[in-house]
């Protein structure tokens, strides 16, 4: 069963994990983007963070919804837009629960991802934090394993898996377009947001 306290416990460890890899994904974002990408998501999942400490929602739906608003005004880039559509349909998805079963929530962020598609135009194999948000997401709906933290450990696994497949992609999306075949080679550093994120969660779990 998956309360606030657990949703508080995984955006915990997510904003440590863009805290210690700050650098890192400036790093990464510097060689076809702006280099702001570790700025934008380190302020970003902290202010989530923040938010968590002392929630003035016990809906799980309006909690994502109002999480969603934060990241969205503290994560001033696309990627922080990006992500604030998925915490809008997993708002939606889980509007008017207090707790939710594990299956719940993976529908949930399922539905969540299908709505970055949606909004964004994009899908994965274009070398963005779909290609590991993605299969991340198969492997929570196809795993064998019953416990919740097994699960998202395989999930994390899919996500670094997929996260370095990019490597192999020709990005079509945003500023790192413009490098066409000079961008294949390169580690896309949105996908290691979401390979951050699924490691987050498996950590706080």
């Amino acid at each position: 069963m998956i309360r606030i306290e657990n949703i508080q416990a995984a955006f915990a460890a997510i904003s440590r994990q863009m805290t210690e890899n700050r650098g890192y994904l400036i790093q990464l974002d510097a060689q076809n983007g702006d280099g702001d990408l570790g700025i934008s998501m380190d302020t970003g999942f902290k202010a989530v963070h923040d938010y968590l400490q002392n929630p003035d929602e016990t809906d799980l739906g309006r909690l994502f919804l109002k999480a969603s608003k934060v990241l969205n005004e503290s994560s001033p880039s696309s990627l922080g837009t990006i992500l604030s559509f998925a915490l809008m349909g997993i708002a939606k998805a889980l509007k008017g629960k207090e707790t939710a079963q594990t299956d719940e929530m993976v529908a949930a962020m399922d539905a969540g991802v299908k709505l970055i598609m949606e909004k964004a135009g994009a899908k994965p194999g274009e070398k963005t934090i779909l290609d590991a948000l993605c299969p991340a997401i198969n492997a929570l709906q196809t795993s064998a394993v019953q416990d919740t933290k097994s699960r998202f450990q395989d999930a994390a696994a899919a996500a670094a898996q997929g996260s370095e497949s990019t490597r192999q992609m020709r990005s079509v999306h945003g500023r790192a377009a413009y490098y066409g075949d000079k961008s294949i080679g390169i580690l896309d550093g949105g996908s290691v947001v979401g390979r951050l994120i699924f490691e987050g969660i498996a950590l706080s779990l």
